[in-house]
C-alpha cells in the first residue's frame, strides 16, 4: 500500500505531458502536428484516464486505511528557514482527483466532437489538459505555498480558455474581467499565507494547524490579528469560488466554448476556492467569528445567484448563476461546520452541472444550423423552445440534471442538499430560512430553462436567403478568419407537411396537429431553415454517463442506519484535517426520520416547478397567444401591481442586481477620474514647478552668461541699467538724491 503512495506524485504530471507534447509540436514540427490534430484527444483522454484510475485506488486504500500519507522533498533549507515541496494524501485529497479526473474524462471525450470544426483544436486541448495538471497539483499539495503555486496556474488556465476566441472583442473582455477579479482575491489569498506564517513560521499544514492553534487558545497571538489573516485566506476562495461580492466574473465567463463552461463550475476554478476552505477549516473553526463570516457569505450568495437566474436568457449564464448559488450551499455548510455535508454537495452539485452544461452544448450545437455560429443566438433561450421532438436524448438527460439540482429525490443533489438544509437548522434558524425559500427559486429558475428550451414550439426568427438549397455558415478560428462549413437547407413550408393561413403581413400560423406555431421575419414571405438535430454519439455517450453518476452518486453519501445494509462511505472516514477532528463513524439517520425532515424542502421544490410550469408551460403561452388572458385581466388594477412587481424582478434579475453596474460607474469610472485627477496634478503640478525651476535657471544662467562675459559695452550697460533704478527707485519713494559730481582730472 504505501508503495501506490509513492507514485501519487504521477497523477498531476499524466495531463502535463501532453500539453508539452502538443507545444513542442507546434514549435518543431507544426505542419505535421496540425495535419493530424484530431489523434491528440486520444492521448488526452487516455492519460487522464489512467490518472483517474490511480485516484480511485487511492481513494480505496483510503476507505480501507484511513490514514494519511505525505511525502516532500526539500527545495530551500536555510538555519531559519526551510521550503519543501511535495503531496498529502489524505480524504479529502482522495476525492478531488477522482472528481476532478471523472468529470475532465467525459468533458475531453465530449470535446473532440464539439470541437472539430475549430481551427483552434490543438490549442484547446493543451490548455484543457493543463488546467487539469493545474487543479490535481491544487489538491494534492503539502502546503500553503505550493497550493498558491498551483492556484495561479489555474487562474491562469481559466484566463486561457475563458478567452478561448480571443478575436471576439466580448470574449477578450470576459477573459480580463476574470482575471482582474481574481487578482484581487489573490492578493489576500498572499497577504493571508504571509501572515499565517509570521504566526506560526510554517506553511506546512501538518504544524501550521497545531501551532496557530496553541497560539491562539494560549494568547500567543492578537485574536484581531489571526481573524485578519484568516479573512484575507477566505478571500481568495471568495474570488475562485464567485461568492459575493466577487462573483461577476462568473456569468461573463460563458464567453468560451461550451466544454469549458463545464470544466470551470464543475471541476476546477471554482471547485479550488472550496477546496481551499475545505483545507484550512481546522483554522477557521479556532478564530472567533470567522465561521459566522462564512456562512454568511454563503447566505447572501444562495440568495443572489439564484435571483440573478429568474429572468436571463442565455441557457449558459442561467447555468452560470445557478453555480454560484449552489456554492454558496456549500459555503454555507462549510461555515456551519457542517463538512461532510459541504463536500458531499460538491461531489453531486459537479456531476449534475457537468450534465447540465454539456447538455447546454448539445442544445447550442442542434440550434447552431438554424441561426449561425453566433453565442448570442445559439445560446438564447428566447429562440429555442420544442426541442423535445429533435433532441429526445439530450432532453431526457437534462430534465434528469434538471430535477438533481432541484432536490428532487432520489437523485443526487437531494441527499446533499437536504443534509446542508437539516444542518443549518440545527445550527441556527436565520441561517436557514433563505436557503429553504431559495430552493424553491433554484426549481422555478431551473424548470424554465427546461421549459424554454424544449416545451412549446420552435421560436426562432428564420431569415430570407437567396438559395433554399445550401447556406454557408462560419466557425470562430484561431486567428479571426471566417472558416466556411456548407450546411443543406430545407424549405421549412414545404416539409413540415402544415396547413398554412396569412393572417398579418409579417406573422403565419402554422396549424399542425392542432398546435399553433408563430414564425416571423423581417425579410418577406420565405423561410428557409433545417431541422433542429441530435448531438452526435461522442457527445451523448458522456452525457449518459454522467446521467448514472446523477442518479447513483448519492448513494455514496446516505448515511442510513439499517443494520447490516450501510451505503454511507463518507462518514466512515471523511475527516476535516490531520489529527484534529475524529471521523464520525457513528454518523447515521433513520430512514423515517429523514424523508419527513425532506418533506418540507421537497414540497419547495415542487411548488417552485409547478409555478416555473404555469408561466412558461405550453397552456400559458397557448392561452397567451390567443390573446385570452390579457382580454380577461386587461385594465384590472391587480393585474397592473402584478405587472410592476413583475417588471420590479424582471429588471433585477436580468440587470444582476445592478452590481455589475455599481462597480462599473463607481469603481471603474472612479478610479479613471482618480487617476486622471492624478494625471493633471503630476503634468501640471509636479512638472511644471520642476519645469519652471528649470526655465528660471536657464534664464538666471543665460543673463549671468552676459553680465561676465568681459565686454566693456556689457559692463557699461549694467552699470547704467543699475544706476537708473536706483534713481528711480528714490525718485518714486520721494527722496531727493545727492548728486555727487566727481571731478576727473
Amino acid at each position: 500500500m504505501e508503495h501506490t503512495y509513492q507514485y501519487a506524485w504521477i497523477i498531476p504530471f499524466l495531463p502535463l505531458t501532453v500539453t508539452m507534447s502538443i507545444g513542442f509540436g507546434l514549435i518543431l514540427i507544426p505542419t505535421a502536428t496540425k495535419n493530424i490534430r484530431r489523434i491528440w484527444a486520444f492521448p488526452s483522454i487516455f492519460l487522464l484516464s489512467i490518472a483517474m484510475g490511480f485516484s480511485a485506488n487511492l481513494s480505496i486504500q483510503q476507505i480501507n486505511g484511513s490514514f494519511i500519507y505525505q511525502y516532500l522533498w526539500s527545495w530551500t533549507i536555510d538555519i531559519d528557514f526551510s521550503l519543501e515541496f511535495g503531496y498529502l494524501i489524505d480524504p479529502l485529497t482522495s476525492i478531488m482527483p477522482i472528481l476532478i479526473t471523472t468529470v475532465g474524462v467525459m468533458i475531453l471525450i465530449y470535446s473532440d466532437n464539439y470541437m472539430s470544426h475549430d481551427q483552434g483544436y490543438l490549442r484547446f486541448f493543451a490548455y484543457m489538459s493543463f488546467s487539469n495538471t493545474s487543479m490535481l497539483g491544487l489538491v494534492t499539495s503539502s502546503n500553503l505555498i505550493q497550493i498558491h503555486i498551483f492556484w495561479e496556474l489555474v487562474g491562469m488556465c481559466s484566463y486561457l480558455l475563458i478567452g478561448f476566441w480571443f478575436t471576439r472583442p466580448i470574449a477578450a473582455s470576459a477573459c480580463q474581467k476574470a482575471f482582474v477579479t481574481n487578482r484581487v482575491g489573490d492578493f489576500g489569498l498572499l497577504l493571508g499565507i504571509l501572515g499565517l506564517y509570521w504566526i506560526t513560521g510554517s506553511l506546512e499544514f501538518r504544524d501550521l494547524f497545531e501551532i496557530a492553534n496553541n497560539s491562539i487558545h494560549n494568547n500567543g497571538v492578537s485574536s484581531l490579528f489571526a481573524t485578519l489573516c484568516a479573512s484575507l485566506l477566505f478571500v481568495g476562495a471568495v474570488a475562485k469560488s464567485a461568492q459575493f461580492p466577487l462573483h461577476v466574473w462568473l456569468p461573463d465567463a460563458m464567453e468560451g466554448p461550451t466544454p469549458i463552461s463545464a470544466l470551470i463550475h464543475a471541476a476546477t476554478m471554482v471547485a479550488a476556492g472550496i477546496f481551499l476552505v475545505a483545507r484550512l477549516i481546522p483554522l477557521f473553526m479556532d478564530i472567533p467569528y470567522i465561521m459566522n463570516f462564512i456562512s454568511l457569505m454563503g447566505v447572501i450568495t444562495v440568495l443572489l445567484g439564484a435571483t440573478f437566474s429568474l429572468a436571463q436568457r442565455d441557457i449558459k449564464r442561467s447555468l452560470a448563476y445557478s453555480t454560484m448559488s449552489q456554492l454558496g450551499y456549500i459555503m454555507l455548510a462549510l461555515g456551519i461546520g457542517s463538512y461532510r455535508a459541504a463536500l458531499f454537495h460538491l461531489i453531486t452539485h459537479a456531476y449534475s452541472k457537468a450534465l447540465l452544461f454539456l447538455g447546454s452544448g448539445s442544445i447550442i450545437h442542434s440550434m447552431e444550423p438554424i441561426v449561425g455560429y453566433s453565442p448570442e443566438k445559439s445560446q438564447n433561450m428566447v429562440l429555442m423552445g420544442g426541442l423535445t421532438r429533435y433532441v429526445p436524448i439530450t432532453r431526457t438527460t437534462f430534465l434528469l440534471g434538471t430535477l438533481s439540482l432541484c432536490g428532487i429525490p432520489p437523485l443526487a443533489c437531494f441527499w446533499s442538499k437536504d443534509e446542508i438544509l437539516n444542518d443549518s437548522w440545527l445550527y441556527s434558524p436565520i441561517f436557514a430560512i433563505i436557503p429553504c425559500f431559495t430552493i424553491g427559486l433554484t426549481a422555478f429558475y431551473m424548470f424554465r430553462v427546461y421549459l424554454l428550451t424544449f416545451d412549446g414550439y420552435l421560436r426562432v426568427y428564420f431569415k430570407n436567403h437567396s438559395s433554399t438549397k445550401s447556406n454557408s455558415f462560419y466557425s470562430i478560428s484561431l486567428w479571426g478568419k471566417e472558416a466556411p462549413k456548407t450546411v443543406n437547407k430545407n424549405l421549412l413550408l414545404s416539409t413540415m407537411n402544415s396547413k398554412v393561413h396569412f393572417f398579418s403581413k409579417d406573422t403565419y400560423k402554422i396549424f399542425d396537429n392542432d398546435k399553433i406555431r408563430y414564425f416571423s421575419t423581417y425579410f418577406g414571405n420565405k423561410y428557409t431553415s433545417m431541422y433542429p438535430h441530435e448531438s452526435d454519439n461522442t457527445m451523448l455517450f458522456p452525457l449518459l454517463v454522467l446521467v448514472l453518476f446523477t442518479l447513483f452518486v448519492g448513494s455514496i453519501g446516505i448515511s442510513f442506519d439499517q443494520g447490516v445494509m450501510d451505503f454511507d462511505i463518507l462518514s466512515k472516514w471523511l475527516t476535516p484535517s490531520q489529527n484534529l477532528f475524529h471521523p464520525n463513524s457513528n454518523y447515521s439517520v433513520n430512514l423515517y426520520e429523514f424523508f419527513t425532515n425532506s418533506i418540507f424542502s421537497v414540497s419547495i421544490a415542487i411548488l417552485g416547478l409547478f409555478i416555473a410550469y404555469i408561466l412558461y408551460g405550453s397552456v400559458y403561452s397557448f392561452l397567451q397567444n390567443l390573446d385570452l388572458i390579457n382580454s380577461f385581466v386587461k385594465g384590472s388594477p391587480k393585474r397592473i401591481i402584478l405587472d410592476q412587481i413583475k417588471s420590479v424582478i424582471y429588471n433585477w434579475s436580468y440587470n444582476r442586481g445592478y452590481i455589475d453596474i455599481f462597480y462599473t460607474r463607481v469603481l471603474a469610472m472612479g478610479i479613471r477620474g482618480i487617476t486622471e485627477l492624478t494625471r493633471f496634478f503630476d503634468r501640471h503640478i509636479i512638472d511644471g514647478i520642476t519645469n519652471g525651476v528649470g526655465l528660471i535657471s536657464s534664464l538666471i544662467g543665460e543673463g549671468i552668461r552676459y553680465m561676465g562675459g568681459g565686454r566693456i559695452s556689457s559692463y557699461l550697460f549694467l552699470y547704467f541699467f543699475y544706476v537708473s533704478i536706483f534713481l528711480l527707485f528714490f525718485l518714486f519713494i520721494g527722496i531727493n538724491p545727492i548728486i555727487i559730481q566727481v571731478s576727473m582730472g
